[in-house]
C-alpha cells in the first residue's frame, strides 16, 4: 500500500484504536507499569516501550515470570489503571473529528479493558461509542487481528473495506492482518516512525467527507 492511499480512498468505515492514536495516555500508563515492573525487578527503561499496545494479560505472559498470574497480575494492573487517570487527554482535534462521524460508521477497538476505557474516554472527553471493542471481546489481541475483524463485523462491513487508525505496531499488524488499510497516528511517538502507511499526528488538519452514497474519506486541510 503506498503512503498516500488511504487519502485517495473511500471506507464503510472507520475503526480507531484508543490509547495513543484518540487520546494520549502514556504519562499515566507509563507510571502504573514502571511501578509493577520495578516490583517484578525487570530493567524499567527496556520494559517500557513493550506495554503498548497489546492486552496486559498479554504483555505480562509473554514475560514468562516464574510464580506469575498473567492473569491475577494484569486484573491488579486495570485496577490501578482505572484509579490514575491524571493526564489523559484527548488528541488535538480527536473529539470534534470523531463527533463528525456518523455513529453507526465509526467503532474504538482497544486492547484495554471495557471499564479502563470507559475511564480513560471519560476523562479526555470523548462519550463511548456506539460499537465498542475492549480486552474482553477477544481471546487473542493485538496483534492478531481477531478485534478489528470483530469491530468491522459489529458494523456490518468488511474489515477490507475499513480505515483503521492506529499508533503501535502490534495494533497496526493487527489491522494489515485484517487487510484493512491503515492510517498512523503519529502524535505520542517519542522517535520518528518508519512505515509504508499514511500518517498523520493529529486530527487537526484533517476533514472527514462522505459522499453521497454515505461512504467515508479522510482529507487534509491547510
Amino acid at each position: 500500500m503506498s503512503a498516500a492511499s488511504a487519502f485517495d480512498k473511500n471506507y464503510a468505515a472507520f475503526l480507531f484504536d484508543m490509547d495513543g492514536t484518540i487520546l494520549n495516555s502514556t504519562v499515566a500508563a507509563e507510571r502504573v507499569w514502571s511501578k509493577w515492573a520495578e516490583a517484578q525487578g525487570l530493567d524499567v527503561a527496556a520494559f517500557m516501550p513493550t506495554m503498548h499496545g497489546v492486552r496486559a494479560v498479554d504483555t505480562i505472559r509473554r514475560l514468562g515470570l516464574p510464580g506469575v498470574d498473567p492473569e491475577v497480575e494484569a486484573a491488579k494492573i486495570t485496577e490501578d489503571e482505572i484509579k490514575d487517570v491524571e493526564g489523559v487527554m484527548a488528541l488535538p482535534g480527536a473529539a470534534a473529528f470523531l463527533e463528525s462521524l456518523p455513529p453507526e460508521k465509526w467503532a474504538i477497538v482497544t486492547s484495554s479493558p471495557l471499564e479502563l476505557a470507559k475511564r480513560r474516554l471519560a476523562a479526555a472527553g470523548i462519550p463511548v461509542p456506539r460499537t465498542l471493542v475492549t480486552a474482553e471481546d477477544v481471546k487473542i489481541g493485538k496483534p492478531n487481528p481477531d478485534c478489528y475483524l470483530l469491530g468491522a463485523r459489529k458494523l456490518g462491513v468488511d474489515a477490507t473495506d475499513c480505515l483503521v487508525f492506529e499508533d503501535a505496531t502490534a495494533g497496526i499488524l493487527a489491522g494489515d492482518a485484517a487487510k484493512a488499510d491503515v492510517m498512523v497516528i503519529t502524535a505520542t511517538h517519542k522517535h520518528p516512525v518508519e512505515t509504508s502507511h499514511a500518517t498523520i499526528p493529529n486530527y487537526e488538519k484533517v476533514a472527514l467527507r462522505i459522499d453521497q452514497d454515505g461512504r467515508l474519506a479522510i482529507a487534509k486541510t491547510a
